[in-house]
């Protein structure tokens, strides 16, 4: 009977082992590391309005120069970045150029006014070929617009225009998102 028992015992226990490998070939198992890679971005989307845009102003009149003007340019910049961000502002060179004709860049008045979906500290700034702040701490994220407004007041218009000879006086305006 004991002899009948160990039989037994062993069959059984072959069938569990047995079945244990059997299940075993008829499945498998792997793993598979996945990473996200990230880099810190920041950059000025081709739709922006600044790149390759021009602001006119006109001086046809007494009134023109007589009062202030003001250009307001929606969605002027778009922006995405990965973290938080200053936008600066700078003109290319000291004056506006019109052949050997010259008018001071600080005519003009550079400011970053709401309604864009960009949101940060909106600053305004008188035009200068040094980097000033325009937009402080703006929040990262993707295609974030900027309107822009740009000004003469009237008495820099009265004062530093008028008596100037005909032309059409130019300078780059650069824009730099730099992030915190």
């Amino acid at each position: 009977m004991n002899k009948q028992i160990l039989i037994a015992a062993s069959f059984l226990g072959a069938v569990a082992l047995g079945t244990h490998q059997v299940s075993a070939q008829n499945s498998g198992q792997a793993s598979t590391s996945v990473n996200i890679v990230l880099a810190d971005v920041i950059a000025m989307d081709a739709g922006t309005a600044a790149s390759g845009g021009t602001v006119d102003f006109n001086y046809v009149n007494t009134t023109d120069y007589n009062s202030s003007k003001n250009v307001t340019v929606p969605n002027s910049l778009v922006i995405i970045s990965s973290k938080n961000f200053d936008v600066k502002v700078k003109s290319e060179g000291a004056n506006f150029v019109s052949g050997a004709n010259v008018i001071p860049v600080d005519i003009l008045q550079v400011k970053a006014v709401p309604g864009g979906s960009l949101t940060g500290t909106l600053n305004e700034v008188t035009l200068s070929p040094t980097d000033q702040v325009l937009v402080s701490n703006a929040s990262s994220g993707a295609k974030q617009s900027l309107n822009i407004a740009y000004s003469i007041p009237a008495e820099k218009a009265s004062k530093v225009l008028l008596g100037k000879p005909k032309g059409t006086y130019t300078q780059t305006v650069t824009y730099t998102a730099t992030a915190l």
